[in-house]
């Protein structure tokens, strides 16, 4: 689930979108979204930032009231 998050994140930051003279089209779009997912992914693995640690403790938080 962070690394969904963070894949969103990427996108609205801008990453993995190239403005030179090779970039543009649609297959670069679609690829692109594969590349953000696979930083996500990672950034996830490493330990994140913290956000599903938040999430758990909100859900056990509210299921405890």
């Amino acid at each position: 689930m962070e690394a969904t998050f963070l894949a969103e994140m990427l996108k609205a930051a801008g990453f993995g979108e190239q403005v030179n003279s090779f970039s543009g089209g649609t297959g670069e779009d679609q690829f692109a979204s594969f590349h953000r997912q696979a930083v996500a992914d990672k950034i996830a693995e490493a330990g994140g930032i913290g956000l599903s640690e938040h999430f758990l403790n909100a859900i056990l938080e509210t299921s405890n009231d």
